[in-house]
């Protein structure tokens, strides 16, 4: 019998580590980061070569069809963090923690971020979050557990944010930022956050900053898979670019295989068995 799973990368393709990650912010080289949520795009995001790849908690919007990111549950993540965990070989993973599994005390988010790092192969946990934050980012890096913060816009914090806003405070932006890389972040996301005050937090901070909104001048961009592949199917946010428009070619290649399978194209003589 044929063997159908893919060929992996050479064993001596080495992952990157935390480490390594977040000392890119001293070179010249951006920062490139991706989400995935399943073992084939998983593939093919660390075969394009980022730095990043990220088990967001967005995977309640864009794979789920929910309205927000609130109803992910540890389970789910941990399901889709192993998918992506099997199929990577050189990014560094990096898996939301969902809401409210950070919120519990720091013990209990200790234990959570514990099973995730147990029952996947990723290398560290993000969380939303800054100064709020700060004891429980401590607390899981005391425990050998890497965290990448979250700061301006918090989609899990929606509701009390009045709505997917940019956020403007540069001084509670700046606190934020400095309490989590003070806390022990190797780096944290500024999502949502006005360009000339990302770039002064990226100034002021010691750790690589990933923007999303954020302007060019972050030290790196992190962007949803589905977002750039054009496969968003609802609302897409201002700061997306689209490289591709998979939405017309995946809906023009059902059409086609329904048009032949009632006009009897298909199947053809090469697709069947004697």
């Amino acid at each position: 019998m044929a063997n159908d799973t893919p060929s992996k990368k050479s064993p001596s393709q080495k992952r990157i580590t935390v480490p390594q990650f977040s000392a890119l912010k001293q070179s010249a080289q951006k920062i490139t980061m991706i989400t995935a949520y399943d073992y084939p795009m998983a593939r093919l995001v660390d075969e394009a070569g980022v730095e990043g790849v990220l088990v967001g908690d967005s995977l309640s919007m864009v794979v789920q069809g929910r309205e927000n990111t609130l109803a992910v549950t540890l389970d789910e993540i941990i399901y889709h963090a192993e998918m992506v965990g099997r199929a990577i070989d050189r990014s560094l993973v990096i898996v939301d923690m969902p809401f409210p599994s950070y919120h519990l005390g720091k013990y209990k988010a200790i234990e959570n971020a514990g099973r995730i790092l147990k029952e996947t192969r990723c290398q560290a946990v993000k969380l939303e979050g800054g100064v709020d934050q700060a004891e429980t980012i401590e607390a899981l890096v005391s425990a050998g557990i890497p965290v990448m913060a979250h700061c301006g816009l918090r989609p899990q914090s929606v509701h009390q944010l009045g709505g997917y806003r940019v956020q403007r405070d540069e001084n509670a932006l700046l606190s934020d930022a400095r309490a989590a890389a003070d806390a022990g972040a190797f780096a944290v996301v500024l999502e949502c956050v006005p360009s000339t005050v990302a770039g002064r937090i990226t100034e002021h901070v010691d750790i690589p900053t990933i923007g999303i909104g954020a302007g060019p001048d972050c030290d790196g961009q992190v962007l949803v898979l589905h977002d750039v592949l054009g496969i968003t199917c609802d609302y897409v946010p201002r700061f997306v670019k689209a490289y591709a428009d998979l939405q017309t070619e995946i809906t023009g290649a059902v059409s086609k295989f329904r048009d032949e399978v009632r006009g009897g194209q298909f199947p053809g003589p090469k697709h069947g068995y004697n």
